[in-house]
């Protein structure tokens, strides 16, 4: 069988100075892809970038360090992209915007390759009922900061942390061990992301 890649990240310039990204699900290279994305628009471009639509809708998620990758795109280096939570202290994590947090180890850092304008640019944020899991990781993130605007539906509401507990007879129990929160202390599961402008698709 022949192995299928998908591409995960598509774009285009709208109109002059108008960039659009869609991601489609969070894969191993999206972050870098991401990155490519955001240097054509900027060269297709005559002049400065003056706004972004990043579309997220019917994303279901994906890779976690992925997403920390690609919120980092946007935010200051040493942001808080998501944070978990549970009863235990091994639960508890927080992921900021810092290379420990969304490379795997030996990876150059794509983000050093950013275009400046990437942290600073006014940006709308489309979600809907599909996105979940990652992509509400990112639009949480972008919106707890002030950096983006969201806009849409209600996302699907997956942020639950689970671990697989192996038992004797080779079979496992799958445990509900932790939840993601965005910086502000909001819990996705079972919520989603309340967009700032709801606007059904047409």
């Amino acid at each position: 069988r022949a192995i299928i890649k998908i591409k995960s990240v598509k774009f285009k310039l709208v109109e002059p100075g108008y960039g659009y990204v869609r991601i489609t699900q969070f894969q191993e290279h999206t972050g870098e892809n991401l990155v490519s994305a955001l240097k054509d628009i900027e060269a297709k471009n005559e002049g400065p970038i003056k706004g972004l639509v990043l579309d997220l809708r019917n994303d279901p998620g994906g890779l976690l360090n992925t997403a920390v990758g690609v919120a980092g795109a946007f935010l200051k280096p040493g942001e808080l992209v998501v944070y978990t939570d549970g009863r235990t202290e091994d639960a508890k994590m927080r992921l900021t915007n810092n290379r420990e947090h969304y490379l795997r180890p030996g990876e150059s850092d794509y983000l050093k390759q950013l275009p400046a304008w990437t942290r600073t640019v006014p940006m709308a944020i489309l979600v809907n009922g599909g996105s979940a899991s990652a992509s509400e990781i990112v639009a949480g993130a972008l919106q707890d900061h002030k950096r983006a605007l969201v806009i849409g539906t209600q996302s699907f509401g997956k942020g639950s942390v689970q671990t697989i507990l192996p038992l004797n007879n080779g079979t496992a129990i799958k445990l509900t061990t932790a939840r993601y929160y965005t910086p502000s202390g909001r819990s996705i599961q079972a919520k989603g992301i309340t967009p700032d402008l709801i606007i059904e698709e047409g």
